[in-house]
């Protein structure tokens, strides 16, 4: 972390200037953009995207085997014979189980249309609105699974509903300041309304191979086999679409983290020093060179940036417990370790300067603990936020998908309804992601160029750096005390044995 003190709310362009040495981080701002525009770039983390590719291939085969061999005819290609457990068949069919997961993915999309198209002042009410209402929904659903002797899936989310209860209350005080990072990117995403096609393209393209996905899902669920063989199935399948759906999300991050950050360069979008077709220089980066850096990063990400929120919020809220503490600062310890290498930076990095992943995410963490900007991208929840709503969009849609497999089979409900989640927060999660490239994007700009933010919105620059000065003062106070107390301790301890 640096020393180096942060702008006061009150301070003018050239104190601003003075303070952070923007004349350097211009220069660099500058090589970023020609970086970007760029016509030459090296392929990064080729490995990766061979691995991506050939895993679609594989699955997509797998997908379209397990489909065939219960559409219109029971066990087709009697895979059955390989399975080591068997229960009486019930004559079930791909066919009957495909349609719900049609009205899944229709939901799921029709979430994400809504939230691009009510981009505004809605998105944050709606924004509002999921923070408080997902512990609700969790422990209904938690009494519903309860009510329906599915007592697992009832212990999951309760559990869920405690944990979701416990991380809103320790980062209470933080939603104001995350409220209004999230207003400055979504009104930024408002401005650029070709980022939000970008979006409903890559959500067709998600709906298409969620077509193919579905066909396999409902051949499983509708087969013969144990539910211990299909719950296992299942989860290879699920874990696939995740990392596929991270890698579509992740796609759009890129694109809209390199457009975002052409504006904040050239001050605004009509600026005539604008290049032309920003977008598509982009979007050809973002699905060639980049491609297997997204493939990378989307496989560890989004864990290890949950569990570092939840590390976090626990952290905040121990108060004296020293052995407890001692705990969870190993953990805490080894998941900032883990951060510098896999966070959700990395990928403005990528589309700007076109690295690979894992030097992308050094890269921008070193430029936040080297300007002090570290101490507010922690003190934010944006993320945290966006992906509540994205769990909300996915509760909804599972729901919709549960209470039509209820009215059918009884016991299929919890398998139907989960999968259909899953498709849910993938759909409404690639339209989250516009606005959280936006937020990621203008963290890195106040990181490389202060003033790039505050001739964007002067007002907004001015809160920014009053947190940050606010928080910079709150971990000296904590490192001061900490000090304080370690000194007392050692005196006390060699008083004793004198």
């Amino acid at each position: 972390m640096s020393d180096s003190p942060a702008p006061s709310s009150n301070s003018d362009p050239g104190s601003i200037s003075a303070v952070d040495q923007t004349g350097g981080r211009s220069r660099r701002s500058t090589d970023g953009s020609q970086t970007l525009l760029s016509e030459s770039r090296h392929w990064r983390d080729v490995f990766w995207l061979g691995i991506f590719v050939i895993h679609l291939i594989g699955l997509g085969f797998l997908l379209s085997v397990l489909g065939l061999n219960r559409f219109k005819k029971t066990d087709r290609f009697n895979i059955s014979r390989y399975t080591n457990q068997k229960v009486e068949t019930k004559g079930e069919l791909t066919e009957d189980y495909w349609p719900i997961y049609a009205v899944a993915g229709g939901v799921g999309a029709l979430l994400g249309w809504m939230w691009l198209l009510l981009l505004g002042s809605p998105a944050n009410q709606m924004l509002k609105i999921s923070v408080h209402i997902l512990t609700t929904y969790l422990a209904v659903i938690s009494v519903l699974c309860f009510w329906c002797d599915q007592f697992f899936w009832g212990v999951a989310f309760a559990t869920a509903a405690a944990l979701q209860f416990l991380y809103v209350i320790s980062v209470i005080d933080r939603l104001s300041f995350t409220m209004l990072v999230l207003q400055k990117a979504v009104k930024m995403v408002w401005s650029l309304p070709e980022v939000k096609r970008v979006a409903y393209v890559f959500m067709a393209v998600m709906l298409l191979w969620m077509g193919i996905w579905s066909f396999g899902t409902a051949g499983v669920v509708a087969s013969d086999m144990g539910d211990g063989g299909r719950w296992w199935l299942l989860l290879v399948l699920s874990v696939s679409l995740f990392w596929t759906g991270a890698v579509l999300c992740n796609t759009v991050h890129v694109i809209v983290s390199g457009m975002v950050f052409l504006v904040l360069i050239h001050d605004g979008r009509d600026s005539v020093s604008m290049p032309h077709n920003p977008l598509v220089k982009s979007l050809r980066y973002a699905v060639t060179t980049s491609l297997g850096s997204i493939c990378y990063g989307s496989l560890f990400t989004a864990a290890i940036r949950t569990l570092r929120w939840e590390i976090r919020g626990i952290r905040s809220k121990i108060g004296n417990n020293e052995c407890l503490l001692c705990c969870v600062d190993f953990l805490f310890h080894l998941v900032e370790t883990l951060v510098r290498f896999f966070n959700k930076y990395a990928y403005v990095q990528i589309a700007v300067y076109g690295k690979g992943f894992n030097r992308s995410a050094r890269d921008a963490w070193e430029l936040f603990q080297s300007t002090g900007v570290e101490a507010l991208v922690a003190y934010d929840c944006s993320g945290a936020v966006l992906l509540m709503g994205t769990i909300v969009g996915g509760l909804i849609t599972g729901t919709c998908a549960g209470a039509w497999t209820y009215t059918k089979w009884h016991d299929r409900v919890v398998m139907v309804g989960s999968t259909a989640m899953l498709m849910g927060m993938v759909l409404v999660g690639l339209a989250m992601v516009v606005v959280e490239s936006a937020v990621t994007s203008i963290y890195i700009c106040y990181a490389e160029d202060p003033l790039l933010i505050h001739r964007w919105d002067a007002e907004f620059f001015n809160q920014m750096s009053e947190t940050l000065h606010q928080r910079l003062q709150y971990r000296s106070a904590r490192a001061r005390e900490v000090l304080t107390n370690n000194r007392f301790d050692s005196h006390t301890q060699e008083s004793l044995s004198v």
